[in-house]
């Protein structure tokens, strides 16, 4: 496995986000069952682990403390802060004290004495992010974190809270599924010093050619709820599939593993995080850190990208509170 800069930290290319295992797309897998995709993905050169305190809540933090907890010190460990009773459904919360109970309890349960990557989750309307920042300074003044970083910041947000305490990393969407952050985001984090995480680097499945109009998500699937997964919308993007397709066979390679090429060939400080639940598609992720991707590849894929115009929203009517930059 190669290995990549966050700002100073140092991680595999590929991380895992390890979302998937507890919250989002159904029932938690077993803890077992975790416990073990985990190991194997350390085993197989993964050194950076992506969780959250809203994944489940506590319970993924709990399972990669548990993982990880034999090989800690070969490892690094990102989760985050930023929701009311770790639960989304409930609202926003970056209080000075939230922020200061959630690391301490995120440290009993990843049975560790620090926090390498400490993220806001989302953005919270109701603190100024320079209180945010202040308190992580303080958290790492204090040896209980080391980094600091945001997850779906906007440009201005992420100026303010880098002047007070400097970013390591922002983690938000990104993938040819979700190519906004190129806009705004990318100049800014290269101009500042910043790495980037990209999160649902697959496109949340879509892009590994395995789902269709014909797909049916289960009601504890977030998908289900999601405008760019239902059917009129799955069959009007097909054209992306197609294109990443056709790739991976010229190259035989998978779909899957195009796309994080793809990624990881855009900046070489990106770090994408996809998950899974099963091994042989985490050995299938890892093989996309081996894909050379020409200038030419490159040249036309951007080219296909930009004539392929995607349809539906990334997230329903409801979540939109949760994008506050």
């Amino acid at each position: 496995m190669k290995f990549r800069k966050l700002g100073n930290l140092k991680v595999s290319a590929l991380g895992l986000g390890c979302m998937g295992l507890s919250y989002g797309y159904g029932p938690a897998t077993d803890r077992r069952d975790a416990i073990k995709l985990i190991r194997s993905a350390h085993e197989r050169g993964v050194t950076f682990f992506d969780t959250a305190e809203a994944y489940g809540p506590g319970l993924n933090e709990e399972v990669v403390g548990e993982a990880l907890e034999p090989v800690r010190d070969q490892v690094v460990i990102a989760t985050k802060f930023g929701f009311k009773n770790g639960l989304p459904s409930d609202g926003m919360d970056s209080r000075p004290e939230r922020i200061r109970h959630v690391a301490d309890e995120a440290l009993q349960r990843l049975r560790t004495d620090r926090i390498d990557l400490f993220y806001q989750h989302r953005v919270d309307p109701n603190v100024p992010v320079e209180d945010v920042a202040g308190t992580v300074k303080e958290l790492i003044d204090a040896g209980k974190v080391r980094h600091f970083g945001m997850s779906e910041a906007g440009p201005e947000t992420i100026r303010r809270a880098h002047a007070v305490q400097p970013l390591a990393a922002l983690q938000s969407e990104y993938s040819m599924f979700w190519r906004e952050p190129e806009a705004e985001i990318l100049p800014l984090l290269e101009e500042l010093g910043i790495g980037f995480v990209p999160f649902a680097p697959l496109g949340k499945g879509f892009l590994t050619g395995k789902l269709g109009p014909k797909t049916v998500f289960a009601k504890d699937d977030f998908r289900s709820t999601v405008p760019r997964f239902q059917a009129d919308a799955l069959t009007a993007n097909q054209a992306l599939v197609d294109l990443v397709t056709a790739i991976a066979s010229e190259k035989s390679r998978t779909p899957a593993q195009i796309a994080l090429a793809w990624l990881l060939a855009q900046r070489p400080w990106i770090v994408p995080i996809p998950g899974t639940t099963k091994l042989h598609r985490l050995e299938e992720n890892l093989g996309g850190a081996d894909v050379e991707l020409t200038s030419d590849d490159l040249t036309r894929i951007e080219q296909a990208l930009n004539r392929i115009q995607l349809q539906g929203e990334r997230y329903p009517a409801s979540h939109q509170r949760f994008i506050n930059r």
